[in-house]
C-alpha cells in the first residue's frame, strides 16, 4: 500500500498542476481533463481554492478511482466471463478495490470522476457497477492499445454509455433464435442421418451463424454492397446452407456422392472446402453479394486470398470505394495463433497495393486443436494477441451469448465503416466432438469433454433467456423446430429420389463472361498477339521518353537515351524494353497491368525501373502511366512476403480475368516460401474447383555461381505439379517471346496459370536480344529450332531451355559444330510434344537426343522429361547435367565454373583438357569421376 500511495502521490502533483492550468484556461488541458475538473469544480463549489491545498485526502481519492476506471478499461477482458465451459485462468493483480487504493467504506462516497464514464459526479458504487457491466461480463474488450485517441474514445463512448449490454426488440430475438436453431437442428439432423460421414461441424459453436447474419445486416444498411468470405473447414457447410443459402438438397446429395460425374475432367474436392456464391436480400430490402472462397485443408491459405479478391474488386467494381464491400475471415483458435500467413495478411492491410478497408475477422475459439490444448498451441494470452501488432482492436465473447456476439459484430461493423481498419471477435465456445465426428476427444482431453457433454447447447441456453422474459413461447419454439425438421426431411428424401444432381450456378459469370475451361488441343493453339510496328514504337516512345522538367539521376538518363535508341534507332530490343513494351500494349488496349513483388520497381537486378525516383526529391514517376489513362497500371513493392502477397495477387487476378496480374520473386527459389499457394491454389484449383486463374509468376533463374540460394527456382517443383494442363511453365531465351507470353496471358479465352522462369545475368546480355519485326510478326514459339547447324549433317541433338542455350550456342559457333543441333524448349508445359516429334523427323540422321540442363540431375525439368520421353518411340532422351545432389548449387564460384565447363565440353563430346580435368578434380572428385566415366 505504501508503494500505492507514493505512485497516488506523484499522480496528485501531477493533477494539481494541471489543475492549475485549467483553471487559467480550460482550453489548455485535454478535453477529458476539462470534463473532470468540470465535475469537480461542481462538486466542490467554483470558487474553492486549489484542491490539492484544501481536499488532499478526497482528491487522492479521485485519482484512485480514475486509476479504477483506466484498470478496467485496460485490464477488466482479463475477468470477463466469455468461457461458457471452462473456469478462466486467474490473473495478478485482479479488480479488487484494495488493487486501486479504494475500500468498501468509499462505496457510497461521490466522486467526480464519475464524468470520465459519462454519468457525471457519482458514488463509487455506480461507477464501478458502470464498469462490471461494460468490461467484465459476457464481452471483453481490447482496445486500449490502440494509438489513435479518437478511436479510443469511439470504443469508450459506444460501450460505457450502453454498457456493452445488447438491447434488441422481440422481432430481432426472433430472427436470431431461428439462425441459431436452423444451425443447431441442421448439424443434429446431418449427425443422425449420415453417421461416420466428415461434416466437421459448427456445433458448440452455432452463435457464428446469427453473428455472421447479423454482421450483414448491418453491414447493408452501413452502405456494403458485397462480402468476401474466407473459412476453414469447421462449420462450412452450415454456413454454406444457413447464410450462403446453398439448398440443403445439394448439400445431402453431396453426402450422397451423387455430384460425381464420372464423365467430367474434373476430380473435385471434399463438400466441406468447396466455395459458392449467392445474392441474399438483407432485411432493409437491398441485396447484398456473398461469396465465400474454396479453402484447402490448410487452414489459412484463403486469407490473402480473399484480400486479393477484395481489392480487385474494389479496384475495378467499385471504382476505388471500400466502403462497398469487406473481407470477413473466419479462424480457428489454434491457427490464428500458429499460422503465420495471419501475420502477413495483418501486415499488408494499411500498404497501399493491399489496402482492403478493413477486415471482420471472426475467431471459432473451440479452445483446442487437433488434440492439443490451447496450453500447448501458444505463449500469448489469446489466441488473438498478433492482432495488437497492428493495433486491431480486439473483443472476447462468451460463444453462449447470442445476443452479445450480435452486439460486438455489429459494433466490429461500424469501426470498421468509420475508420477502414481490421476487428478481431474472439468467439470462446467448445468443440462438440473431437476434430472430426469419428474422432474420440477424451483421449487427450477427458476433463474438457466432461464439461462439454454436461453443457447445454447454445440453442438451448438462449431459449430458457427468450422464455424467461416473455419473448417466445416453449410451444412456438417446439413448432419451429418441427417445421424445420421437416423441411430438411422432405429436401433429403428428394436428393435420395433424384439420381443426379445439375449445378445451376453458372460457373462463369461477370468478369469471366466468355471464358471457359480449355481443352488440350485449346492449349496448345497459337494465339495471335503481333503489334503493328507503328503502335509499337509510338508506346516505345511514351516509355523512353522523360520529361523536361524533372531532374533524374545520370545513370538512369543515360539507361532511358539507351532505350530510346533502341526504338527510334537500332530496333532491337533487351529483355526489360520487351517486357515494358508488353505492358504497354495491353495497357493500350485497355486491358489494366498490376504487378507486385519484392523490389518490382526498379526490378531486383536493376533491369526493369519501371519507377523512376527523382533525383532531388522522393518523388516517383511512372512512364506507364502515360500510355493510356483508361486503364491503370499498378506497380507495388511488397512487404517481405511471399506466402501472403503471392496469394493475395492469386486472388486479385481471379476477380479480374481482363487485368494481367503479375507476382515476381526477388530470387526465383524464394517462392518456396509459398509453396501452399502454388500447391492448393495455383496447379490445383481448376481440377478442384473449376476456377480459372490468369496469374503470372516471374521467378528468376539462372546458374551464375550466386550459390545455392539464388542459382534455382526450383523448375522441377512445379514439372512435377504439371498435369491436365493445368498450369503453363515456361523458360523464356529471348525477350520477344517473353512478350508474346505476357500478351497470350490475356489474348486467349481462358486462363491459366503462368510460371516463368527469368534471366538475370541475360538481362544485360548483348546476345539476348530481338528485333523488332519478331514483336510486329511473331508469335509465341514454344520451340524455336536451330538456324546455324545443317540437318543433312547433325548426328547429335540438344535439347535445353533457357540460359544455358547461350552457353551452348557459344560453344557451337566458337568450335563450328554444325553437326550439332541446339534446339530450344521454350515452354515446359504443355510440352510441345509434336513439335519435339518434328524435330527428331528433320534430323533424320541424329542418333542421339539428349537434355541438357544447368541443374543438378535431380532437379530441372530433367525428371519431367524423362518420365514424359521415356519410351523410344516418341524420343528416347538422354541426360547432361550436374550430378544429382542435396543442394541446388555449390557455394564456390570455382567448383560452379568448373561444373559449368564440364557440362559444355560433354554436351559436344569436346576433349576435356589436363587444366579442366584439374580444375574438376580439384573442385569435386564427384564429377571426376563422372568426367573419367
Amino acid at each position: 500500500m505504501d508503494r500505492l500511495n507514493y505512485i497516488n502521490s506523484g499522480n496528485a502533483a501531477f493533477i494539481d498542476s494541471l489543475y492549475q492550468e485549467y483553471q487559467q484556461d480550460p482550453s489548455a488541458v485535454d478535453f477529458g481533463w476539462q470534463k473532470f475538473f468540470e465535475g469537480f469544480d461542481f462538486g466542490r463549489g467554483s470558487e474553492a481554492p486549489a484542491a490539492s491545498a484544501e481536499t488532499p485526502e478526497h482528491f487522492l481519492k479521485e485519482i484512485n478511482v480514475l486509476n479504477m476506471i483506466n484498470g478496467y478499461r485496460t485490464r477488466g477482458h482479463l475477468f470477463a466471463t466469455t468461457n461458457p465451459v471452462r473456469e478462466r485462468r486467474k490473473y495478478y493483480p485482479g479488480k479488487e478495490l484494495e488493487t486501486f487504493g479504494l475500500s468498501d467504506a468509499d462505496m457510497d462516497t461521490v466522486f467526480n470522476a464519475g464524468v470520465e464514464v459519462g454519468i457525471g459526479p457519482a458514488k463509487l458504487r455506480d461507477i464501478r457497477q458502470l464498469l462490471e457491466d461494460t468490461y467484465c461480463r459476457n464481452i471483453g474488450a481490447e482496445y486500449r492499445y490502440v494509438r489513435n485517441p479518437i478511436k479510443v474514445k469511439w470504443f469508450e463512448s459506444r460501450m460505457e454509455t450502453s454498457r456493452n449490454t445488447p438491447s434488441f426488440g422481440v422481432e430481432q430475438k426472433k430472427l436470431m433464435f431461428n439462425k441459431l436453431s436452423h444451425a443447431v437442428i441442421f448439424e443434429n439432423f446431418l449427425g443422425t442421418k449420415f453417421l461416420g460421414q466428415k461434416r466437421f461441424s459448427l456445433e458448440g459453436a452455432e452463435a457464428l451463424i446469427p453473428a455472421l447474419d447479423s454482421v450483414i445486416q448491418k453491414g447493408a444498411t452501413l452502405g456494403i454492397e458485397e462480402f468476401i468470405i474466407g473459412m476453414a473447414h469447421r462449420g462450412r457447410l452450415n454456413v454454406l446452407s444457413n447464410i450462403m443459402e446453398k439448398t440443403y438438397k445439394e448439400i445431402f446429395f453431396e453426402f450422397e456422392g451423387k455430384n460425381y460425374d464420372e464423365d467430367s475432367p474434373f476430380s473435385g474436392d471434399v463438400k466441406y472446402h468447396l466455395g459458392y456464391s449467392t445474392d441474399v436480400t438483407a432485411s432493409n430490402g437491398n441485396k447484398v453479394h456473398l461469396s465465400l472462397c474454396p479453402n484447402p485443408s490448410h487452414l489459412e491459405a484463403v486469407d490473402p486470398v480473399v484480400e486479393g479478391l477484395t481489392r480487385s474488386k474494389i479496384d475495378f467494381k467499385y471504382k476505388g470505394d471500400h466502403t462497398k464491400i469487406a473481407p470477413i475471415l473466419i479462424h480457428g483458435d489454434a491457427s490464428v495463433a500458429g499460422q503465420g500467413i495471419v501475420y502477413e495478411v495483418l501486415q499488408m492491410e494499411k500498404l497501399d497495393g493491399y489496402r482492403t478497408g478493413g477486415t471482420i475477422h471472426l475467431v471459432i475459439n473451440n479452445q483446442i486443436g487437433f488434440t492439443t490444448n490451447y496450453i500447448d498451441a501458444r505463449s500469448s494470452t489469446y489466441c488473438t494477441d498478433v492482432a495488437k501488432t497492428v493495433l486491431s482492436p480486439v473483443f472476447h465473447v462468451n460463444g453462449d451469448d447470442v445476443e452479445a456476439l450480435a452486439y460486438v459484430v455489429n459494433l466490429a461493423m461500424e469501426y470498421r465503416q468509420a475508420f477502414h481498419d481490421d476487428v478481431f471477435i474472439d468467439i470462446l465456445c467448445y468443440r462438440r466432438y473431437g476434430h472430426n465426428e469419428a474422432d474420440e476427444p477424451k483421449f487427450t482431453q477427458p476433463v474438457l469433454y466432461k464439461a462439454i457433454e454436461a453443457h447445454e447447447n447454445p440453442r438451448e441456453v438462449y431459449l430458457k433467456k427468450l422464455i424467461a422474459e416473455g419473448s417466445i413461447t416453449e410451444t412456438l419454439a417446439k413448432d419451429t423446430e418441427k417445421e424445420f425438421r421437416d423441411l430438411l426431411q422432405q429436401q433429403l428424401d428428394e436428393s435420395k429420389a433424384e439420381e443426379r444432381f445439375t449445378d445451376t450456378i453458372p460457373m462463369f459469370n461477370g468478369a469471366w463472361e466468355g471464358l471457359h475451361i480449355a481443352t488440350e488441343r485449346e492449349a496448345m493453339a497459337k494465339t495471335d498477339t503481333a503489334v503493328p510496328k507503328e503502335e509499337l514504337i509510338e508506346i516505345g516512345k511514351v516509355l523512353t521518353e522523360l520529361p523536361k522538367n524533372k531532374e533524374f539521376f545520370k545513370k538512369i538518363e543515360k539507361l532511358f537515351q539507351d532505350r530510346n535508341a533502341m526504338v527510334n534507332k537500332t530496333g532491337v530490343f533487351d529483355w526489360a524494353m520487351g517486357e515494358l513494351l508488353a505492358y504497354g500494349t495491353l495497357l493500350k488496349d485497355g486491358h489494366p497491368v498490376r504487378l507486385s513483388g519484392e523490389d518490382v520497381k526498379r526490378g531486383t537486378f536493376s533491369h526493369r525501373h519501371a519507377v523512376l525516383t527523382l533525383a532531388d526529391s522522393e518523388e516517383e514517376y511512372t512512364p506507364m502511366d502515360n500510355v493510356n489513362p483508361e486503364a491503370k497500371f499498378s506497380i507495388y513493392n511488397s512487404l517481405l512476403s511471399e506466402y501472403g502477397v503471392l496469394g493475395f495477387e492469386y486472388g486479385y487476378a481471379l476477380a479480374n480475368p481482363n487485368a494481367l496480374t503479375i507476382w515476381e520473386a526477388q530470387f526465383g527459389d524464394f517462392f518456396n516460401g509459398a509453396q501452399i499457394i502454388v500447391d492448393q491454389y495455383i496447379a490445383s484449383a481448376e481440377t478442384k474447383w473449376q476456377r480459372g486463374n490468369g496469374l503470372v509468376m516471374l521467378l528468376p533463374h539462372g546458374y551464375e555461381g550466386q550459390g545455392p540460394e539464388h542459382s534455382s527456382a526450383r523448375i522441377e517443383r512445379f514439372m512435377e505439379l504439371c498435369a491436365d494442363n493445368n498450369i503453363q511453365v515456361a523458360n523464356c531465351t529471348t525477350p520477344a517471346n517473353f512478350f508474346h507470353i505476357l500478351r497470350r496471358q490475356i489474348y486467349r479465352d481462358f486462363r491459366k496459370p503462368l510460371i516463368v522462369f527469368t534471366p538475370k545475368s541475360l538481362l544485360r546480355s548483348p546476345k539476348c536480344v530481338s528485333p523488332i519485326v519478331d514483336f510486329t510478326e511473331g508469335k509465341f514459339q514454344e520451340v524455336i529450332d536451330d538456324t546455324y547447324a545443317e540437318a543433312k549433317k547433325v548426328k547429335r541433338v540438344l535439347f535445353c531451355s533457357g540460359k544455358i542455350y547461350y552457353d551452348l550456342q557459344e560453344k557451337q559457333q566458337t568450335d563450328q559444330r554444325k553437326d550439332v543441333a541446339i534446339v530450344r524448349i521454350e515452354q515446359l508445359y504443355p510440352t510441345p510434344v509434336q513439335q519435339m516429334a518434328k524435330i527428331k523427323a528433320k534430323y533424320s540422321k541424329a542418333t542421339e537426343f539428349i537434355w541438357v540442363q544447368e541443374e543438378p540431375e535431380n532437379m530441372g525439368a530433367w525428371p519431367y522429361m524423362c518420365r514424359k520421353f521415356r519410351k523410344e518411340d516418341v524420343l528416347k532422351l538422354d541426360v547432361i547435367s550436374r550430378i544429382e545432389g542435396s543442394s541446388t548449387a555449390t557455394g564456390f564460384a570455382k567448383q560452379h565454373a568448373a561444373q559449368q565447363l564440364y557440362i559444355i565440353s560433354k554436351a559436344f563430346e569436346s576433349p576435356v583438357g589436363p587444366e579442366l580435368k584439374e580444375k574438376i578434380k580439384k573442385t569435386t572428385q564427384k564429377m571426376a569421376t563422372a568426367s573419367a566415366d
